[in-house]
């Protein structure tokens, strides 16, 4: 029996259309199926930033105490230096008496986040004049100076004030071997005296 044209078309239609239907149904389910997971890297733990939070609260602090000083009417805030160091507060300077010296200690310790008080204040000596002033700045700009062209001397750490030829240096510093050498570089300048060296190591 013989198969007339048209039912061999027909047949090979169906064929492909049933050839093109499985290849699309295919082709859908490997797009719907779902990709393996990806790993995913364990989240990197934060790192600390422990100095850079301590200097912004020693900050704090050293402005919590300048404005308290500067409230007190019994002060002269402005002979007083305050630095801080992990919650230590360093007062220095010159200042007229024991009263001051005793009460700046008590306003400085009620300052919120004030953990420890050094008093490196000192009792101011004789009368200066308007000469002996001008003086006493011109050597703490040779000092500051001096310490500024050393640069391991680290001068931003070191606070100078100068009255009747003694000057004083404070503040903290990184390590004893600082400390010695800002007394030296200090003790060498023209028209310096003596030295009250009141540097302390940071904690």
């Amino acid at each position: 029996m013989k198969t007339s044209h048209a039912t061999t078309y027909a047949s090979l239609q169906r064929r492909a259309l049933a050839s093109g239907l499985s290849t699309m149904i295919l082709a859908l389910t490997i797009g719907c199926s779902p990709k393996p997971a990806e790993p995913v890297a364990a989240p990197t733990p934060p790192v600390a930033s422990s100095t850079m939070g301590n200097e912004l609260d020693d900050s704090v602090v050293t402005t919590g105490v300048k404005a308290a000083l500067l409230a007190e009417a019994s002060i002269k805030s402005t002979d007083i230096k305050v630095e801080t160091s992990k919650g230590v507060v360093q007062l220095s300077g010159f200042v007229n008496d024991a009263a001051q010296v005793d009460r700046a200690v008590a306003v400085a310790q009620a300052v919120q986040g004030v953990k420890e008080v050094q008093n490196r204040l000192v009792l101011k000596e004789g009368t200066t004049t308007m000469g002996s002033n001008v003086d006493d700045t011109v050597i703490t700009s040779r000092v500051k100076a001096a310490l500024m062209d050393d640069k391991a001397a680290k001068s931003l750490d070191i606070s100078v004030e100068t009255r009747m030829g003694e000057v004083m240096l404070s503040g903290f510093v990184v390590n004893k071997a600082q400390i010695s050498l800002a007394e030296k570089i200090a003790a060498r300048q023209d028209g310096v005296k003596t030295v009250r060296n009141e540097l302390s190591v940071k904690k």
